[in-house]
Protein backbone atom coordinates (compact mmCIF):
# COMPACT_ATOMS: atom_id res chain seq x y z
CA UNK A 1 0.00 0.00 0.00
CA UNK A 2 2.83 2.33 0.38
CA UNK A 3 5.81 3.07 -0.90
CA UNK A 4 8.97 5.63 -0.64
CA UNK A 5 9.23 7.84 -3.94
CA UNK A 6 12.65 6.56 -4.82
CA UNK A 7 10.62 2.58 -5.16
CA UNK A 8 8.38 3.99 -7.12
CA UNK A 9 10.51 5.91 -9.69
CA UNK A 10 12.70 2.90 -10.56
CA UNK A 11 9.58 1.02 -10.93
CA UNK A 12 7.06 0.62 -13.41
CA UNK A 13 4.72 3.94 -12.02
CA UNK A 14 2.96 6.77 -12.87
CA UNK A 15 3.14 9.12 -10.15
CA UNK A 16 0.66 11.79 -9.83
CA UNK A 17 0.13 14.07 -7.86
CA UNK A 18 -3.32 15.71 -5.99
CA UNK A 19 -4.42 18.80 -3.98
CA UNK A 20 -6.92 17.55 -1.62
CA UNK A 21 -8.51 19.91 1.71
CA UNK A 22 -9.95 18.10 4.07
CA UNK A 23 -11.03 19.07 7.78
CA UNK A 24 -8.44 19.21 10.33
CA UNK A 25 -10.06 16.10 12.00
CA UNK A 26 -10.10 13.80 8.77
CA UNK A 27 -7.84 11.13 8.56
CA UNK A 28 -5.34 12.10 5.19
CA UNK A 29 -3.45 8.44 5.08
CA UNK A 30 -6.69 6.73 5.17
CA UNK A 31 -8.12 9.22 2.56
CA UNK A 32 -4.65 8.65 0.56
CA UNK A 33 -4.84 5.11 0.84
CA UNK A 34 -8.79 4.60 -0.37
CA UNK A 35 -7.85 6.57 -3.52
CA UNK A 36 -5.26 4.72 -4.44
CA UNK A 37 -6.79 1.42 -3.81
CA UNK A 38 -10.40 2.73 -5.72
CA UNK A 39 -8.23 3.78 -8.55
CA UNK A 40 -7.29 0.49 -9.24
CA UNK A 41 -8.14 -2.91 -7.87
CA UNK A 42 -11.62 -0.88 -7.61
CA UNK A 43 -12.54 -2.15 -4.10
CA UNK A 44 -12.12 -1.83 -0.32
CA UNK A 45 -13.63 -4.83 0.32
CA UNK A 46 -12.34 -8.22 -0.17
CA UNK A 47 -13.54 -10.30 -3.10
CA UNK A 48 -12.41 -13.48 -4.70
CA UNK A 49 -9.49 -12.79 -7.42
CA UNK A 50 -8.03 -10.36 -5.04
CA UNK A 51 -4.26 -12.10 -3.88
CA UNK A 52 -0.95 -10.60 -3.59
CA UNK A 53 0.39 -11.08 -6.69
CA UNK A 54 -2.31 -9.25 -8.27
CA UNK A 55 -2.04 -6.42 -5.37
CA UNK A 56 2.41 -6.44 -6.28
CA UNK A 57 1.10 -5.81 -9.90
CA UNK A 58 -1.80 -3.62 -10.15
CA UNK A 59 -2.56 -2.26 -6.88
CA UNK A 60 -1.87 1.96 -6.64
CA UNK A 61 0.33 3.04 -3.57
CA UNK A 62 0.71 5.69 -1.51
CA UNK A 63 4.12 8.02 -2.11
CA UNK A 64 4.05 10.98 -0.39
CA UNK A 65 1.36 12.73 1.57
CA UNK A 66 2.54 17.07 2.44
CA UNK A 67 -0.28 19.07 4.26
CA UNK A 68 0.28 22.56 3.57
CA UNK A 69 1.21 24.72 5.79
CA UNK A 70 3.51 22.06 6.96
CA UNK A 71 2.57 21.24 10.69
CA UNK A 72 3.92 18.64 12.78
CA UNK A 73 0.88 19.05 16.23
CA UNK A 74 -1.86 19.05 16.84
CA UNK A 75 -3.60 21.94 18.29
CA UNK A 76 -7.43 22.35 19.42
CA UNK A 77 -7.83 25.61 17.73
CA UNK A 78 -7.52 23.52 14.51
CA UNK A 79 -10.70 21.60 15.49
CA UNK A 80 -12.82 23.34 13.07
CA UNK A 81 -10.57 24.33 10.25
CA UNK A 82 -9.53 22.82 6.80
CA UNK A 83 -6.37 21.18 5.98
CA UNK A 84 -5.00 21.60 2.61
CA UNK A 85 -2.39 18.58 0.97
CA UNK A 86 -0.27 16.91 -1.64
CA UNK A 87 -0.84 13.69 -1.92
CA UNK A 88 1.63 11.71 -3.95
CA UNK A 89 -0.09 8.18 -5.49
CA UNK A 90 1.96 5.96 -7.90
CA UNK A 91 -0.40 3.40 -10.25
CA UNK A 92 1.14 0.64 -12.17
CA UNK A 93 1.48 1.99 -16.16
CA UNK A 94 0.88 -1.57 -16.65
CA UNK A 95 -3.40 -1.17 -15.99
CA UNK A 96 -3.67 1.38 -18.62
CA UNK A 97 -0.61 1.71 -20.86
CA UNK A 98 -0.11 4.77 -23.86
CA UNK A 99 -3.76 5.49 -24.12
CA UNK A 100 -4.93 8.27 -23.13
CA UNK A 101 -9.34 7.07 -21.97
CA UNK A 102 -7.98 4.52 -19.23
CA UNK A 103 -4.97 7.05 -18.35
CA UNK A 104 -7.73 9.41 -17.75
CA UNK A 105 -9.91 7.13 -15.97
CA UNK A 106 -7.53 5.79 -13.66
CA UNK A 107 -5.97 9.34 -12.86
CA UNK A 108 -9.36 11.22 -12.66
CA UNK A 109 -12.32 8.99 -12.75
CA UNK A 110 -14.04 7.01 -9.89
CA UNK A 111 -12.88 8.27 -6.81
CA UNK A 112 -11.46 11.17 -8.37
CA UNK A 113 -14.10 12.68 -9.83
CA UNK A 114 -17.05 11.55 -6.94
CA UNK A 115 -16.04 11.11 -3.31
CA UNK A 116 -12.26 11.98 -2.91
CA UNK A 117 -12.29 15.78 -4.61
CA UNK A 118 -8.96 15.80 -5.54
CA UNK A 119 -7.39 17.95 -7.97
CA UNK A 120 -4.61 16.53 -10.29
CA UNK A 121 -1.26 19.30 -10.28
CA UNK A 122 1.28 16.82 -11.59
CA UNK A 123 2.45 13.77 -13.54
CA UNK A 124 5.33 11.87 -13.75
CA UNK A 125 5.42 9.52 -16.35
CA UNK A 126 8.04 6.80 -16.83
CA UNK A 127 10.39 7.12 -19.77
CA UNK A 128 9.08 3.98 -21.79
CA UNK A 129 5.64 4.99 -21.47
CA UNK A 130 6.05 8.41 -22.55
CA UNK A 131 8.19 7.08 -25.72
CA UNK A 132 4.94 4.83 -26.34
CA UNK A 133 2.40 8.20 -26.62
CA UNK A 134 5.06 9.28 -29.02
CA UNK A 135 4.65 12.93 -28.79
CA UNK A 136 4.87 15.56 -31.59
CA UNK A 137 6.22 14.12 -35.24
CA UNK A 138 7.43 17.45 -36.42
CA UNK A 139 8.02 19.27 -33.85
CA UNK A 140 9.49 23.43 -33.39
CA UNK A 141 11.77 21.91 -36.56
CA UNK A 142 9.44 20.71 -38.28
CA UNK A 143 7.10 23.99 -38.42
CA UNK A 144 9.73 25.91 -39.11
CA UNK A 145 10.44 23.96 -42.50
CA UNK A 146 6.48 23.66 -43.24
CA UNK A 147 6.53 27.33 -42.77
CA UNK A 148 10.17 27.86 -44.33
CA UNK A 149 10.09 30.84 -41.61
CA UNK A 150 13.27 30.49 -39.45
CA UNK A 151 14.89 32.85 -36.49
CA UNK A 152 11.56 34.65 -35.88
CA UNK A 153 8.26 33.90 -34.27
CA UNK A 154 5.51 33.04 -36.95
CA UNK A 155 2.47 34.93 -37.07
CA UNK A 156 -1.01 32.66 -37.37
CA UNK A 157 -4.44 34.47 -38.39
CA UNK A 158 -8.05 32.76 -37.38
CA UNK A 159 -10.16 33.84 -40.38
CA UNK A 160 -13.16 35.94 -38.96
CA UNK A 161 -16.22 35.80 -38.65
CA UNK A 162 -15.54 32.20 -36.84
CA UNK A 163 -18.56 30.59 -38.79
CA UNK A 164 -20.86 30.64 -40.88
CA UNK A 165 -18.63 31.58 -44.37
CA UNK A 166 -19.16 29.36 -47.64
CA UNK A 167 -15.66 28.39 -49.09
CA UNK A 168 -16.20 31.01 -51.28
CA UNK A 169 -16.45 34.04 -48.80
CA UNK A 170 -13.61 32.54 -46.50
CA UNK A 171 -11.16 32.13 -49.69
CA UNK A 172 -11.74 35.84 -50.25
CA UNK A 173 -11.08 37.01 -46.68
CA UNK A 174 -7.95 34.27 -46.74
CA UNK A 175 -6.36 35.92 -49.93
CA UNK A 176 -6.50 39.29 -48.67
CA UNK A 177 -5.43 38.18 -45.20
CA UNK A 178 -2.34 36.48 -46.77
CA UNK A 179 -1.25 39.27 -48.74
CA UNK A 180 -0.37 40.89 -45.19
CA UNK A 181 2.72 38.36 -45.24
CA UNK A 182 1.53 36.30 -42.80
CA UNK A 183 2.60 33.02 -42.41
CA UNK A 184 -0.22 30.70 -41.42
CA UNK A 185 -3.99 30.93 -41.44
CA UNK A 186 -6.18 28.59 -39.69
CA UNK A 187 -9.79 27.91 -39.61
CA UNK A 188 -11.75 29.17 -36.00
CA UNK A 189 -12.69 26.36 -33.60
CA UNK A 190 -15.62 27.05 -34.15
CA UNK A 191 -15.83 25.61 -38.16
CA UNK A 192 -15.34 22.21 -37.95
CA UNK A 193 -16.86 20.33 -41.34
CA UNK A 194 -20.76 21.99 -41.61
CA UNK A 195 -22.77 21.22 -44.88
CA UNK A 196 -22.26 24.77 -45.96
CA UNK A 197 -19.05 24.33 -46.07
CA UNK A 198 -17.30 20.93 -45.92
CA UNK A 199 -13.97 20.23 -45.25
CA UNK A 200 -12.67 19.44 -48.97
CA UNK A 201 -14.62 22.40 -50.58
CA UNK A 202 -12.90 24.61 -48.33
CA UNK A 203 -9.32 23.03 -48.03
CA UNK A 204 -9.02 23.45 -52.14
CA UNK A 205 -10.66 27.08 -52.24
CA UNK A 206 -8.22 28.27 -49.28
CA UNK A 207 -5.48 26.77 -51.21
CA UNK A 208 -5.96 28.32 -54.01
CA UNK A 209 -6.25 31.71 -52.86
CA UNK A 210 -3.02 31.39 -50.58
CA UNK A 211 -1.76 30.32 -54.37
CA UNK A 212 -2.79 33.51 -55.39
CA UNK A 213 -1.91 35.53 -53.19
CA UNK A 214 2.06 33.97 -53.47
CA UNK A 215 1.63 35.33 -56.97
CA UNK A 216 1.30 38.88 -55.74
CA UNK A 217 3.74 38.77 -52.54
CA UNK A 218 6.06 35.82 -53.19
CA UNK A 219 5.49 34.36 -49.61
CA UNK A 220 3.64 31.43 -49.02
CA UNK A 221 1.02 31.32 -46.50
CA UNK A 222 0.29 27.70 -45.11
CA UNK A 223 -3.46 26.67 -44.20
CA UNK A 224 -4.58 24.69 -41.15
CA UNK A 225 -7.68 22.87 -41.68
CA UNK A 226 -10.45 22.08 -38.62
CA UNK A 227 -11.02 18.43 -38.37
CA UNK A 228 -12.60 18.32 -35.48
CA UNK A 229 -15.09 15.68 -35.10
CA UNK A 230 -16.33 12.31 -33.88
CA UNK A 231 -13.77 10.00 -32.74
CA UNK A 232 -14.82 7.85 -35.95
CA UNK A 233 -14.70 10.90 -38.79
CA UNK A 234 -11.09 12.14 -36.95
CA UNK A 235 -8.81 10.04 -39.18
CA UNK A 236 -11.24 10.36 -42.30
CA UNK A 237 -11.23 14.35 -41.94
CA UNK A 238 -7.35 14.30 -41.69
CA UNK A 239 -6.73 11.92 -44.79
CA UNK A 240 -9.46 13.84 -46.71
CA UNK A 241 -7.35 17.16 -45.77
CA UNK A 242 -4.08 15.65 -47.32
CA UNK A 243 -5.22 15.04 -50.66
CA UNK A 244 -7.64 18.36 -50.92
CA UNK A 245 -4.09 19.82 -49.99
CA UNK A 246 -4.11 21.60 -46.61
CA UNK A 247 -0.73 22.16 -44.78
CA UNK A 248 -1.77 21.26 -41.24
CA UNK A 249 -4.76 19.97 -39.60
CA UNK A 250 -6.50 21.24 -36.18
CA UNK A 251 -7.65 19.06 -33.82
CA UNK A 252 -9.64 20.55 -30.03
CA UNK A 253 -8.33 18.15 -27.76
CA UNK A 254 -10.55 19.13 -25.08
CA UNK A 255 -13.53 18.60 -27.21
CA UNK A 256 -12.56 15.48 -29.11
CA UNK A 257 -9.93 13.97 -26.55
CA UNK A 258 -6.56 13.40 -26.29
CA UNK A 259 -6.52 10.55 -28.54
CA UNK A 260 -8.53 12.36 -31.54
CA UNK A 261 -4.77 14.08 -32.06
CA UNK A 262 -2.77 11.15 -31.73
CA UNK A 263 -5.58 9.65 -34.36
CA UNK A 264 -4.89 12.56 -36.81
CA UNK A 265 -1.12 12.59 -36.47
CA UNK A 266 -0.64 9.21 -37.47
CA UNK A 267 -3.63 9.40 -40.40
CA UNK A 268 -1.07 11.70 -42.37
CA UNK A 269 2.09 13.27 -42.45
CA UNK A 270 1.50 16.35 -41.61
CA UNK A 271 1.62 18.66 -38.91
CA UNK A 272 -1.15 19.18 -36.21
CA UNK A 273 -1.87 21.62 -34.09
CA UNK A 274 -4.26 21.44 -30.86
CA UNK A 275 -6.65 23.81 -30.07
CA UNK A 276 -7.35 24.16 -26.00
CA UNK A 277 -11.06 25.30 -26.90
CA UNK A 278 -13.37 24.27 -23.61
CA UNK A 279 -10.24 22.99 -22.02
CA UNK A 280 -11.83 25.28 -18.83
CA UNK A 281 -13.86 22.68 -17.59
CA UNK A 282 -10.78 20.38 -17.19
CA UNK A 283 -8.74 23.12 -14.92
CA UNK A 284 -10.74 25.22 -13.73
CA UNK A 285 -12.30 23.98 -10.64
CA UNK A 286 -10.24 24.16 -7.40
CA UNK A 287 -10.87 20.43 -5.98
CA UNK A 288 -11.72 18.37 -9.44
CA UNK A 289 -10.01 18.26 -12.58
CA UNK A 290 -6.59 19.10 -13.42
CA UNK A 291 -3.91 21.45 -13.67
CA UNK A 292 -4.03 24.22 -16.74
CA UNK A 293 0.18 23.10 -17.76
CA UNK A 294 -0.68 19.62 -17.42
CA UNK A 295 -4.42 19.83 -19.79
CA UNK A 296 -2.90 22.45 -22.44
CA UNK A 297 0.84 21.14 -22.12
CA UNK A 298 2.07 18.05 -21.24
CA UNK A 299 -1.39 16.02 -22.24
CA UNK A 300 -1.15 16.76 -25.72
CA UNK A 301 2.75 16.87 -26.23
CA UNK A 302 2.37 13.55 -25.72
CA UNK A 303 -0.13 13.02 -27.71
CA UNK A 304 1.29 14.39 -30.67
CA UNK A 305 0.42 18.64 -31.03
CA UNK A 306 3.31 20.00 -33.08
CA UNK A 307 1.62 23.10 -31.73
CA UNK A 308 -0.65 24.08 -29.32
CA UNK A 309 -2.87 27.28 -28.70
CA UNK A 310 -2.55 28.13 -25.03
CA UNK A 311 -4.36 30.98 -23.03
CA UNK A 312 -2.32 33.64 -21.32
CA UNK A 313 -2.87 36.75 -18.63
CA UNK A 314 -2.96 39.14 -21.28
CA UNK A 315 -6.15 38.98 -23.02
CA UNK A 316 -9.57 39.19 -21.44
CA UNK A 317 -9.45 35.65 -19.46
CA UNK A 318 -8.00 35.73 -15.28
CA UNK A 319 -4.90 33.23 -16.36
CA UNK A 320 -2.42 33.04 -13.46
CA UNK A 321 0.92 34.10 -15.05
CA UNK A 322 2.59 31.44 -13.19
CA UNK A 323 0.41 28.64 -15.13
CA UNK A 324 0.96 30.57 -18.73
CA UNK A 325 4.93 30.37 -18.06
CA UNK A 326 4.79 26.18 -16.39
CA UNK A 327 2.26 25.51 -19.69
CA UNK A 328 4.52 26.56 -21.94
CA UNK A 329 7.90 24.40 -19.98
CA UNK A 330 5.60 21.51 -20.78
CA UNK A 331 5.18 22.05 -24.40
CA UNK A 332 9.17 23.11 -24.38
CA UNK A 333 11.29 22.07 -22.28
CA UNK A 334 13.52 18.51 -22.81
CA UNK A 335 11.29 15.45 -22.15
CA UNK A 336 12.73 12.36 -22.65
CA UNK A 337 13.73 12.95 -26.08
CA UNK A 338 9.90 14.05 -27.33
CA UNK A 339 10.44 16.91 -29.73
CA UNK A 340 9.25 20.12 -28.51
CA UNK A 341 5.94 21.66 -29.14
CA UNK A 342 5.45 24.90 -30.58
CA UNK A 343 3.47 27.20 -28.36
CA UNK A 344 0.46 29.24 -30.11
CA UNK A 345 -0.39 32.21 -28.11
CA UNK A 346 -3.56 33.72 -27.97
CA UNK A 347 -6.27 35.79 -27.03
CA UNK A 348 -6.65 39.42 -27.62
CA UNK A 349 -3.19 39.55 -28.76
CA UNK A 350 -2.46 42.91 -30.99
CA UNK A 351 0.80 44.27 -32.28
CA UNK A 352 1.72 46.33 -29.57
CA UNK A 353 2.10 42.69 -27.05
CA UNK A 354 4.34 41.17 -29.29
CA UNK A 355 7.77 42.77 -27.85
CA UNK A 356 6.16 41.28 -24.40
CA UNK A 357 5.02 37.38 -25.92
CA UNK A 358 8.84 37.20 -27.78
CA UNK A 359 10.48 38.34 -24.11
CA UNK A 360 8.60 35.99 -22.17
CA UNK A 361 8.65 33.11 -24.42
CA UNK A 362 11.40 34.05 -26.86
CA UNK A 363 11.32 33.56 -30.90
CA UNK A 364 10.12 29.99 -31.14
CA UNK A 365 6.37 30.91 -30.72
CA UNK A 366 3.25 30.92 -33.05
CA UNK A 367 1.48 34.49 -32.32
CA UNK A 368 -2.32 33.92 -33.50
CA UNK A 369 -3.83 37.30 -33.92
CA UNK A 370 -7.43 37.38 -34.72
CA UNK A 371 -9.08 40.00 -34.68
CA UNK A 372 -6.67 42.89 -34.68
CA UNK A 373 -5.87 41.74 -38.13
CA UNK A 374 -9.14 40.97 -39.62
CA UNK A 375 -10.27 44.21 -37.88
CA UNK A 376 -7.77 46.78 -38.81
CA UNK A 377 -9.12 49.81 -40.49
CA UNK A 378 -6.74 49.41 -43.36
CA UNK A 379 -7.64 46.27 -44.22
CA UNK A 380 -7.02 42.24 -43.22
CA UNK A 381 -3.45 43.12 -45.46
CA UNK A 382 -2.35 45.73 -43.35
CA UNK A 383 -3.17 44.03 -40.39
CA UNK A 384 -1.21 41.49 -41.59
CA UNK A 385 1.73 43.67 -42.01
CA UNK A 386 1.37 45.87 -38.69
CA UNK A 387 1.88 42.76 -37.25
CA UNK A 388 5.00 41.27 -39.45
CA UNK A 389 6.18 45.04 -38.48
CA UNK A 390 6.11 44.61 -35.30
CA UNK A 391 7.97 41.48 -35.03
CA UNK A 392 10.42 42.66 -37.73
CA UNK A 393 11.16 45.63 -35.14
CA UNK A 394 10.84 43.07 -31.60
CA UNK A 395 13.74 41.05 -33.50
CA UNK A 396 15.92 43.82 -34.34
CA UNK A 397 15.95 45.55 -30.46
CA UNK A 398 14.04 48.47 -31.89
CA UNK A 399 10.76 49.61 -29.96
CA UNK A 400 7.37 49.03 -31.69
CA UNK A 401 7.04 53.09 -31.24
CA UNK A 402 10.19 53.65 -32.97
CA UNK A 403 9.71 51.33 -35.86
CA UNK A 404 5.64 52.57 -36.27
CA UNK A 405 6.99 56.45 -37.13
CA UNK A 406 8.16 54.94 -40.83
CA UNK A 407 5.33 52.17 -40.95
CA UNK A 408 2.03 53.28 -40.96
CA UNK A 409 0.52 49.94 -40.83
CA UNK A 410 1.88 49.40 -37.30
CA UNK A 411 1.19 52.86 -35.86
CA UNK A 412 -2.35 52.55 -36.64
CA UNK A 413 -2.55 49.35 -34.79
CA UNK A 414 -0.67 51.16 -31.78
CA UNK A 415 -3.03 53.73 -31.97
CA UNK A 416 -5.84 51.48 -31.10
CA UNK A 417 -4.33 48.85 -29.20
CA UNK A 418 -2.26 49.96 -26.34
CA UNK A 419 0.86 47.57 -25.25
CA UNK A 420 -0.21 46.39 -22.16
CA UNK A 421 1.45 47.04 -18.72
CA UNK A 422 4.51 45.72 -17.31
CA UNK A 423 7.83 44.07 -18.47
CA UNK A 424 8.38 40.85 -20.08
CA UNK A 425 10.05 37.67 -18.46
Amino acid sequence: MYTLMEEAKDGDYVIATYYMALRAGDDIVKKAAALAVGQTLGTWLPVPGIDDAMRERHMGRVVNIYDVPPSELTSPQDADKQQAYLVQLAFPSINFGAQFPMLLTTLLGNDASTSSQAKLVDLQLPRQLALDFGGPRFGVEGIRDMTGVYGRPLIMNMIKPCTGLTPEAGAAIFYETALGGVDIIKDDELLGNPPFSPIEKRVKAYVQAAESAYGVTGQRTRYIVNITDSPERIADNARRAEEAGADAVMVNFAAAGYGAVRQAADAVNLPVLGHYAAAGMYYEGASSGMSSPLAVGRLPRLAGADMVVINTPYGNYPLRPDKYFRTAHQLTLPFYGLKPTMPAVGGGLHPGMVERYIADLGKDIVLATGGAIQGHPGGAAAGGKAMRQAVDAAMNGVSAAEHAKSHPELQTALELWHRPSGSGR
